[in-house]
């Protein structure tokens, strides 16, 4: 998201944001909780969002062993950190080479 916020794109970054905790709470409701157990799970998974963004957001400043730590902390039981750390890295290249849209177009509705 981080790669994408500027002024024209934030709408489209706010719908998909509503999307994705949408989907998140149509899940929790499929396993059958009840109202307010979903409205806690929701806060609880807003809450944890809104950390791992604020742990990762200057991600291309930290160091590996930094990187490394952040993911230690949310996967704590992962075998394979390091992977996942060059994985990110990967991806986050990836991100910065295209447009919001070229991830979008195959998604959109016509």
């Amino acid at each position: 998201m981080k790669n994408f916020k500027s002024v024209e794109q934030k709408h489209i970054l706010q719908e998909i944001y509503d999307f994705n905790f949408r989907q998140i709470e149509l899940s929790i409701r499929e396993i059958g909780y009840g109202d307010q157990s979903i409205n806690k799970k929701m806060k609880d998974y807003i809450n944890l969002f809104h950390t791992i963004i604020g742990d990762i957001h200057f991600w291309n400043k930290l160091s590996f062993d930094e990187k490394e730590k952040i993911i230690t902390k949310f996967l704590d039981n992962f075998k394979n950190i390091k992977d996942l750390v060059v994985y990110f890295d990967e991806f986050n290249d990836n991100l910065a080479k295209k447009t919001l849209n070229s991830y979008l177009k195959s998604v959109s509705n016509p």
